[in-house]
């Protein structure tokens, strides 16, 4: 089965995220650019956001967000794709992915993250395998994080 999307010169082949094991799930969604939506989105497979979305983004599989894409809502996906803009903080609970063309203005959190060159992100960044687990206060593995009791790190010795 093909996938296309309505563009301005006609019918176009829609990307899709690629994996490095298994095929990727069917694109359930399509928000198109022009569309604005706001509230809350749960999904269980791919959504394509093109248009502009406010709110709460949850998902057990992949989010794409398109290059003509503005997002401004706090994201939680298995996997996330980002080519277009996206305020607010992402949680990848296995793979983020930032295009060139990507703009993120938030925290992210990922085991695996994937920057392309001229992709922009401003915000703090978690990864490895503990990434996705929630955060502590002050706290990261269990073990207090230098300063954050207000003292400077200690060198090690």
């Amino acid at each position: 089965m093909s996938r296309f999307l309505r563009g301005n010169e006609g019918d176009v082949p829609a990307p899709l995220p690629s994996y490095e094991s298994g095929a990727p799930e069917a694109l359930t969604a399509f928000i198109d650019q022009g569309s604005e939506f706001e509230g809350k989105l749960s999904f269980k497979n791919t959504v394509r956001i093109d248009g502009t979305f406010k709110g709460e983004i949850s998902s057990e599989n992949t989010l794409i967000v398109g290059e003509p894409g503005i997002v401004t809502a706090t994201i939680r996906s298995r996997h996330v794709i980002v080519s277009g803009e996206v305020a607010g903080d992402i949680v990848a609970t296995e793979k983020l992915v930032l295009h060139k063309t990507a703009r993120v203005d938030g925290d992210v959190q990922a085991p695996k993250l994937v920057v392309e060159e001229g992709a922009t992100l401003q915000g703090t960044v978690r990864m490895g395998a503990n990434a996705s687990a929630s955060k502590g206060e002050g706290k990261a593995n269990g073990q207090t994080k230098p300063g954050a009791s207000g003292q400077p790190p200690t060198p090690p010795s």
